[in-house]
């Protein structure tokens, strides 16, 4: 049984890489924005500045996806359980 080894899907749709995109591209202007601002005193640093700009932008698209994601791929698992066993 020689089976070719395929690559998963992408896990995100283009629209969602269009908008991680334009969410990432503003958080890069934000702490642009912010490094003028003199980040790094009084004890803020870029990876404080980055954990809270990405905080909501994350639990938007897990809200949005996650449930979608879990369920295709636990249905994808399944299937391959069951036809494995019929072989």
């Amino acid at each position: 049984m020689d089976e070719q080894f395929q690559g998963p899907e992408g896990l995100v749709g283009d629209q969602a890489v269009s908008d991680i995109s334009n969410s990432i591209g503003a958080l890069v202007r934000s702490v642009s924005a912010e490094r003028a601002a003199g980040v790094g005193r009084a004890g803020v640093t870029i990876e404080d500045i980055v954990r809270e700009e990405m905080k909501p932008v994350l639990k938007a698209w897990l809200d949005t996806h996650l449930p979608s994601l879990v369920e295709r791929m636990v249905r994808a698992e399944i299937n391959r359980v069951i036809e494995q066993a019929q072989r």
